[in-house]
C-alpha cells in the first residue's frame, strides 16, 4: 500500500477518531461484572467469539458497503445499511452503532473528504449505522478495500482489548501480549467476510444479546454497552 494510503488507513482506524468508540464495550462489561471475563485467558476467549460473530455479519455487510460505494450503487448501500440496523438487536447496540455512525458521518462532512457522490449516498440515509459511515469514509480516501476491512476489524479488537486492561483488570504488557495474539485471527476473519455469501450471513448470538439487555440495569456501569 502507499504510504499515503496506509496514513489514511490508519488515522481511520485509530482509536483517537472522536466518534466515541472508547464509551462501549459491545456486552464485555456484562461479562466481566457476571465472572465470565476475569483474566487474560477467559478475555481471549472472549474476544475471539466476538470476533468470529464479527466475521459472519458485521464484516461481510462492511465489505459489501465498500463494494457499494465504490460504484456509486445507493440501491445497494440503502439494503445492507437497512439490514444491518434491522439485525441490531438490543437498545444498547442499535443506539451504538447510530451513534458512532453519526459522528463519523458527521467527520466526513466536516472534513470535506468525500465527493459529491458519496455525500449524496450518505446523506440519502435515514440512519447511519457505523458500518456505512466507515465504508463511506474508507471509499473516500481511497483506501484499498481489503486493508479497510483489515482496519476496522483490528479497532473492534484493540477496542475490546483496552476495555480488558481498564475493567478486568489487565497490565499493559498483557493487553499487547493478547492484541498480538490475536492477529491470525484477524486475518482470518477478514478473509471469511469476503468469501461469504448473501445467504449465509448470520448475527446469532442469544447469550450476548442478553448479556446487553442486561447491562441496561446494570447497577455500577462505566460504559454505555
Amino acid at each position: 500500500m502507499q504510504s499515503a494510503l496506509l496514513l489514511r488507513l490508519l488515522q481511520l482506524a485509530s482509536p483517537s477518531l472522536p466518534i466515541g468508540a472508547y464509551t462501549y464495550s459491545q456486552g464485555l462489561e456484562s461479562a466481566i461484572e457476571k465472572g465470565t471475563v476475569y483474566d487474560e485467558r477467559s478475555a481471549r476467549a472472549w474476544i475471539t467469539e466476538s470476533l468470529g460473530i464479527v466475521a459472519d455479519f458485521e464484516a461481510p455487510i462492511v465489505w459489501r458497503l465498500l463494494r457499494a460505494f465504490a460504484a456509486r450503487d445507493a440501491a445497494t448501500v440503502n439494503y445492507w445499511t437497512e439490514c444491518f440496523i434491522a439485525a441490531r438487536d438490543t437498545a444498547e447496540f442499535r443506539a451504538e452503532t447510530i451513534q458512532m455512525g453519526y459522528s463519523l458521518g458527521k467527520l466526513i462532512m466536516d472534513l470535506k473528504i468525500a465527493d459529491e457522490s458519496l455525500q449524496a449516498i450518505l446523506a440519502s440515509q435515514s440512519e447511519i449505522p457505523l458500518p456505512t459511515a466507515f465504508a463511506c469514509a474508507a471509499e473516500a480516501l481511497a483506501v484499498p478495500h481489503e486493508a479497510a476491512l483489515l482496519g476496522m476489524l483490528f479497532s473492534l479488537v484493540e477496542n475490546q482489548v483496552l476495555v480488558c486492561v481498564k475493567s478486568v483488570p489487565l497490565g499493559q504488557v498483557a493487553g499487547q501480549r493478547l492484541l498480538f495474539s490475536l492477529h491470525a485471527m484477524i486475518e482470518t476473519a477478514s478473509l471469511r467476510a469476503q468469501q461469504l455469501k448473501d445467504d449465509e450471513l448470520s448475527n446469532w448470538s442469544p447469550g450476548l444479546s442478553l448479556l446487553s439487555m442486561q447491562h441496561e440495569t446494570q447497577y455500577s456501569r462505566i460504559y454505555r454497552s
